[in-house]
């Protein structure tokens, strides 16, 4: 019992830091109480929460994905130039979507098959798909497309007046279907037995190889799923947006406290490291006269934190593991 509760602290821990966070804004600032304000949590970071999905599955599993934020920017110029070259709303987001799967794939085939470290092979997919983005365009390309625009600017309104665009709601139907896809299916719990132990999980002979394949195009999906909602947001395409959006979303999901090492963590503990980021990110905007990049320093303070109380927690863990192997070997 001791050990699940080891590993449910860092949650417990996330949770109370963004209540602490929101309830000091709230009294520093009296209209951040707004329900308006806290939707718009979700509304500017939705692009954010869709990748911290899809990262949440590679750290789970021990990996990491550099070539999110890249891949997001190509989805944008890709986005952008079919609809300038007026190919339908509908085919252009399928484009996209297979072509950001096709680099997730690719990227879980070198790692699995050809042994590369994820570091490496997701940063030269990283380079890749940035360096697409300058062979479409090297200027900004603006999206004129109607219904783009359209769903851009839809909303549902709320009985308080209150409005959640779009892109918010797809971003909590796909966290939903991501919860399900780690919390009730074989495929989620191959991944959390990869992060334990990958080794332990092939004895088990669980689909190790095809899951690891899988795990890498899923990110990949939910990088180009990012890039459409992102297009949404910002309609238009250019191979500088979401720079740090890899580095945004492993933030997330240190503080939602999913383990560096693998094998622990939830979606919901990434959601809610995505509404820490906004909510540091509005606290400065309030407060008017502070640099945006005090947001990278109390961001890299709380991993800094988060790292440390990882580490504390898992040497308890680690000597648990080795007593129960001492014991194994004496019978």
């Amino acid at each position: 019992m001791k050990q699940l509760d080891r590993k449910h602290l860092p949650f417990i821990v996330t949770v109370s830091l963004f209540l602490l966070m929101y309830t000091a804004g709230s009294i520093a600032y009296p209209n951040f109480l707004s329900l308006q304000v806290f939707i718009n949590l979700f509304i500017d970071n939705a692009f954010l929460g869709i990748a911290a999905v899809g990262m949440t599955f590679v750290i789970l599993s021990g990996g990491i994905d550099l070539s999110m934020g890249s891949v997001v920017a190509l989805v944008t110029m890709i986005s952008a130039d079919l609809l300038r070259k007026e190919v339908p709303p509908a085919l252009v987001i399928g484009i996209a979507l297979l072509a950001a799967s096709g680099i997730g794939a690719f990227q879980g085939v070198m790692i699995q098959f050809f042994k590369v470290q994820p570091f490496i092979a997701t940063l030269a997919g990283m380079f890749f798909a940035r360096g697409a983005c300058y062979l479409i365009s090297i200027d900004t390309i603006n999206i004129d497309n109607e219904w783009y625009r359209d769903v851009s600017m839809a909303a549902l309104e709320l009985p308080t007046g209150d409005f959640i665009s779009i892109n918010v709601l797809i971003f909590l139907v796909f966290a939903l279907f991501g919860w399900w896809l780690l919390r009730f299916t074989r495929f989620g719990r191959t991944v959390y037995a990869i992060g334990g132990s990958e080794q332990s999980a092939l004895l088990m002979g669980l689909p190790v190889q095809r899951t690891k394949v899988l795990i890498y195009t899923l990110s990949g999906f939910c990088s180009g799923l990012a890039g459409v909602v992102f297009t949404f947001y910002m309609l238009s395409g250019y191979a500088l947006h979401c720079k740090d959006l890899h580095m945004d979303a492993i933030a997330a999901v240190v503080m939602g406290g999913t383990l560096l090492t693998g094998g622990v963590g939830s979606i919901g503990g990434s959601i809610v490291g995505v509404l820490i980021l906004g909510t540091i990110q509005t606290i400065i905007n309030f407060q008017g006269t502070l640099s945006s990049w005090w947001t990278r320093i109390v961001v890299g303070i709380l991993i800094f934190a988060f790292i440390l109380m990882q580490s504390l927690l898992n040497r308890p863990m680690k000597a648990a593991g080795k007593r129960e192997n001492s014991q194994r070997k004496a019978a």
